[in-house]
């Protein structure tokens, strides 16, 4: 990584600080601070209210702060106490370390279109983004040798704006360079490293920014420079561009430049993990490098590639995989073909699907046919993934050539600190080390039931207070119209049961699923003794208009007076709003139709925070569901009418009366239970530890050891 800079310049956003501080701006351009309360605290410590204004981002309070006042603080003892124990903490995290057995895995190049790794790097959607960010922090506590390669997108993804008619509306939401916690890879002259993309013509360049996640290096690519056109400036400029032909040299760029970057910066690994299609073409990339590079034939660089490279699927769906015409691909691919020395009909045949051969090159198809190793994220994912793609693995001739790594959620980013702190009161402050062991978590049932109830409380409350205070900034901003006040939660009560949705909004998950019937749904909520209310978020797709006209619907009924407030939709839902909501809804519900969700993480995030899950039989609820930590509503088949009606039955005769009952010390012991059996089950098979294990067990240690066995016996070389 020689090529690397590492002077300050590389990120102008940080500001001269005092020698006895310089410590702070190396903390806040890391995004260690982000999963460990000490980190966060001591910028809070700092300013409190420019750390609330900043919208906790350390390096915009930074900026914000007068060298005046970076010296009081400097001579503040308390605070530098603080800061010192900090930075220690933050130096012995940075040593290497490994908190698994086995022997190391190989170097692993993780390739992916999106991180959600904090809401100030805006480059995510939704689930895939934030899986892939949780890989990479889980990866960096467990030490494992991994680098990322993604996208910078200087205009990120979709800002949801709910018009007054409830009709989602798109605003860019730009990534703001100066206060986003990234840093300029710099070349050896000191300038911003840059690539010229291979084998696009007319040249497409991309300077690289990197991110650091504790002690794993995430390298973004960015078109958005000066040498290039404008439409290539573009390539980069949002995530899934709805163009098929920009999506095309995105991809290209994603993956055959991303390639490059690693490739020219000396970065050396031996296991490429794609997550998902979109940067598949780094598989051609790395054949056409073991071929010129180290004298590889054509069909020993392919067995290579093959049997080191894990393909990662999320989708249950062959609809939505991204799919190229044959004519657009011989535009981009022609010369490369050659290079690779194949013919067209070999090339295109890795992405042909045999259920549809005449529709294009398929990505996914791609990514099986040259990944040797496969997985769906959960059980039942993988089952009917199998199911899907059948045809293309009979012709391959492997009877179970899918296997499965159930999603996980980083425990130490998503878990509330309060929450947090009274675990490492039972379970040892070292717990999260040994986060896997179930064993272990059998303590949590030592936790005080009142001590529960009043944290949960307090999240619920804090919940409430950021959708008003949300609302009230939007009222004195805009003006807003009460009914949409209303609708937006500004009539929330932390006393009420509360239900949260909060997901992508589109068909396949059923989002207004609940509105089924309303009148009996208005019985429910407006219970005099037992009410109930609901709180909604998520964005449609910009280019989903039946996603956005489900969203519409729940808008309105919000506004609807009937409902006294208590329907909600939550604008704008991301990384910050997702741990208000986990933490403070009582109930996390998911009513996917069948069997459409690949495994879904938001409910591990609830579960693991103590708020119960309610959710039909698919995705990771199969394997998470135990009788006693949630409900699990409908059949094995999906039927609005039927699902719905085993909602409202299951709301009012079980999750409703349990969550009203209370004993004599007035609280909901039979609820409290299941929130701490809850905390128990699903935290150490759901989080990112189990998860990455499992990676580690089924993939990583096997593909190094067949790597070395082969070096061994070639007497050596990559």
């Amino acid at each position: 990584m020689s090529i690397q800079g590492t002077d300050p310049s590389a990120n102008i956003a940080i500001p001269e600080l005092p020698d006895a501080l310089s410590g702070l701006g190396e903390i806040a351009l890391n995004l260690w601070w982000t999963w460990n309360p000490a980190g966060k605290n001591l910028f809070r410590k700092l300013n409190p209210y420019l750390w609330k204004e900043s919208g906790q981002n350390p390096i915009e309070m930074l900026r914000n702060l007068s060298p005046r006042q970076l010296e009081t603080v400097a001579r503040n003892e308390s605070f530098m106490r603080e800061y010192r124990y900090v930075h220690a903490l933050f130096k012995e995290y940075m040593r290497d370390k490994t908190v698994y057995t086995e022997e190391e895995p190989l170097p692993i190049a993780y390739f992916c279109a999106e991180y959600g790794l904090h809401h100030s790097l805006p480059i995510y959607s939704g689930g895939l983004g934030f899986l892939a960010g949780d890989i990479l922090k889980e990866s960096s506590d467990m030490g494992l040798p991994m680098v990322g390669v993604g996208f910078m997108y200087p205009q990120g993804y979709v800002r949801q704006v709910i018009g007054s008619d409830g009709w989602q509306n798109g605003a860019n939401e730009t990534v703001d360079k100066d206060t986003a916690p990234i840093e300029r890879v710099l070349d050896g002259k000191g300038e911003h490293f840059m690539i010229q993309v291979p084998f696009i013509d007319p040249p497409v360049y991309a300077t690289v920014w990197k991110v650091n996640v504790g002690r794993v290096t995430l390298y973004l690519l960015d078109t958005d420079i000066d040498k290039n056109d404008p439409w290539d400036r573009q390539i980069s400029s949002h995530l899934y561009t709805p163009d098929l032909n920009q999506r095309l040299r995105q991809q290209i760029v994603l993956g055959i430049g991303g390639y490059k970057v690693l490739e020219d910066l000396g970065i050396e690994y031996s296991i490429l993990h794609l997550n998902e299609g979109h940067p598949a073409f780094a598989l051609f990339e790395r054949v056409r490098a073991f071929i010129e590079n180290e004298g590889m034939a054509l069909d020993d660089a392919i067995e290579r590639v093959r049997q080191s490279s894990i393909f990662t699927t999320h989708t249950p769906l062959q609809a939505a995989t991204d799919v190229y015409g044959f004519d657009m691909m011989s535009h981009y691919f022609s010369d490369y073909w050659k290079r690779l020395g194949m013919d067209k009909e070999r090339f295109m045949n890795f992405g042909i699907n045999p259920d549809k051969p005449g529709a294009g090159f398929n990505m996914t198809v791609f990514g099986f046919n040259l990944c040797a190793h496969r997985n769906a994220v959960s059980r039942k994912h993988r089952d009917v993934t199998r199911r899907i793609w059948h045809t293309l693995f009979e012709k391959e001739g492997r009877d179970n050539p899918i296997d499965y790594v159930t999603n996980g959620v980083h425990l130490p980013t998503w878990l509330g600190d309060e929450l947090r702190a009274q675990l490492d009161g039972v379970l040892g402050e070292n717990w999260v080390e040994h986060q896997d062991n179930i064993d272990l978590w059998s303590r949590v049932e030592e936790l005080d039931d009142e001590t529960v109830w009043n944290l949960h409380y307090a999240y619920k409350v804090r919940m409430v207070n950021f959708i008003r205070e949300r609302v009230r900034r939007k009222w004195a901003d805009e003006g807003i119209d009460p009914l949409v006040a209303m609708a937006e939660g500004v009539m929330l009560d932390p006393d009420v049961l509360t239900i949260g949705f909060a997901r992508r909004m589109t068909s396949y998950k059923r989002p207004d699923l609940i509105l089924h019937d309303l009148e009996r749904l208005e019985r429910i909520i407006n219970n005099f003794a037992m009410p109930v209310q609901i709180v909604f978020a998520g964005k449609a797709h910009p280019a989903d208009n039946p996603g956005k006209k489900i969203l519409q619907r729940i808008f309105k009924t919000a506004q609807d007076p009937r409902f006294r407030g208590r329907i909600a939709f939550v604008e704008d839902y991301g990384e910050n709003v997702a741990k208000y909501l986990v933490r403070g809804c009582d109930i996390w519900l998911n009513n996917p139709l069948l069997p459409m969700e690949a495994c879904g993480t938001s409910g591990m995030k609830a579960s693991v925070n103590a708020t119960l899950h309610c959710s039909t039989k698919d995705g990771w609820w199969p394997e998470g569901f135990d009788g006693k930590n949630g409900w699990s509503i409908g059949g094995e088949t999906s039927d609005d009418a039927a699902d719905a009606t085993a909602l409202y039955d299951t709301l009012e005769k079980e999750i409703v009366p349990l969550y009203y009952t209370l004993d004599d010390r007035n609280l909901p012991a039979g609820w409290i239970r299941m929130m701490k059996h809850t905390i128990r089950s699903i935290s150490p098979q759901f989080g990112g530890r189990r998860m990455m294990k499992d990676y580690l067990g089924k993939f990583y240690l096997p593909i190094s050891a067949y790597l070395q066995q082969s070096d061994k016996k070639a007497g050596g070389g990559r």
